[in-house]
């Protein structure tokens, strides 16, 4: 079954390096695409080279576009909380730069009071030690990073950088959300 434009949202996040989030969302139940990229700066058609330099003030993002009847938008961000830290500014581990803050673009006025819902919510659950950073942002331009980014664990995942970083992400995503996983197609 095909959905309708009109039964899909589209969420816009920013966690650290997009490889990671893109290999987790693309498990998830109600996920209909993911597509790597680049939004939050200035500039248009920004590269990754560029990016990567912190010299165009976008962050690495993926354009998450989803059923809402199978996958609220508060779903997503529970995922999202979980895969990435939002504590850090500016960085994921070893990735250092504005390109790799932790931000939510929000695409609609409910979307960004589910996003202040959600961070209220983790805030009183005190999960981690430092307060969570997360910009809340409008929406914002989306520019699709170069084809090699996209899907590009499940292309790479020998790569080193693969396997030290997005596989363990995968994992833990995997094992925390074993209910959630899109169900593999039988022949």
């Amino acid at each position: 079954m095909t959905l309708s434009p009109a039964n899909r949202q589209v969420a816009v996040l920013g966690g650290g390096c997009f490889w990671c989030l893109d290999a987790v969302f693309r498990g998830l139940e109600g996920v209909v695409s993911v597509e790597s990229g680049y939004a939050g700066g200035p500039g248009a058609n920004p590269t990754y080279e560029a990016v990567c330099g912190g010299r165009t003030g976008h962050a690495e993002v993926v354009k998450v576009t989803f059923d809402p009847a199978v996958l609220t938008f508060r779903d997503l961000l529970t995922v999202f909380f979980t895969i990435h830290d939002p504590t850090t500014k500016d960085r994921q581990g070893n990735d250092v730069g504005t390109q790799y803050r932790s931000v939510i673009f929000c695409e609609t006025p409910e979307q960004r009071a589910d996003a202040e819902a959600v961070i209220a919510d983790l805030t009183a659950q005190q999960l981690w030690r430092d307060p969570i950073v997360t910009e809340i942002a409008s929406r914002a331009a989306f520019y699709p990073a170069e084809n090699y980014h996209q899907d590009y664990f499940a292309r790479n995942g020998a790569q080193p950088y693969c396997q030290i970083v997005v596989a363990p992400k995968v994992a833990k995503f995997r094992k925390a959300f074993a209910d959630r996983l899109k169900k593999k197609a039988t022949a």
